[in-house]
């Protein structure tokens, strides 16, 4: 009886930390080029290789960065960044740092950030969580986007 008792006062503790641990959680996304300028994304939309995005989380109380992690987009501009912890305290954006596209390197005002939930503390049990697109700007709008963006208008209405 005293072994079991042994037992369980040394194994369970290290039991309880490791389920709290839980798996690593794994964001993906993709970065895009707005080669329309319109803030969407469009048929004529290309994502980005060679990107570079960063999970930033800083506390909900005083707003300093307390977690911090890069990522770069794969081929067909997809990345996928696993990060080891919860983050339960803490407010998680992915955010845009870098465009290897020479005509193609300024960040969206709106698109350039996309907040994730990365803790098990809020019922979601998935390892996956998907962020919004982000996206640079081209420099300057391909031909043929102005009838593309009216044509998205026209069928809007």
């Amino acid at each position: 009886m005293a072994r079991l008792l042994l037992f369980a006062l040394c194994v369970l503790p290290s039991l309880v930390s490791a389920w709290r641990m839980g798996n690593p959680f794994h964001v993906r996304g993709r970065v895009y080029c707005d080669t329309c300028q319109c803030g969407f994304e469009t048929k004529k939309t290309t994502y980005i290789p060679g990107a570079t995005v960063r999970i930033e989380c800083k506390d909900r109380t005083d707003l300093q960065l307390r977690y911090s992690l890069e990522g770069v987009t794969d081929s067909t501009g997809a990345y996928k960044i696993k990060v080891v912890g919860d983050q339960a305290d803490r407010i998680c954006h992915v955010v845009l740092v870098d465009s290897p596209l020479a005509d193609c390197k300024t960040v969206h005002p709106v698109l350039n950030r996309a907040e994730v939930i990365l803790t098990r503390s809020n019922g979601a049990i998935s390892d996956l969580h998907y962020a919004n697109s982000l996206g640079f700007v081209k420099d300057e709008a391909l031909p043929g986007c102005a009838e593309l963006v009216k044509k998205l208008l026209e069928s809007d209405e």
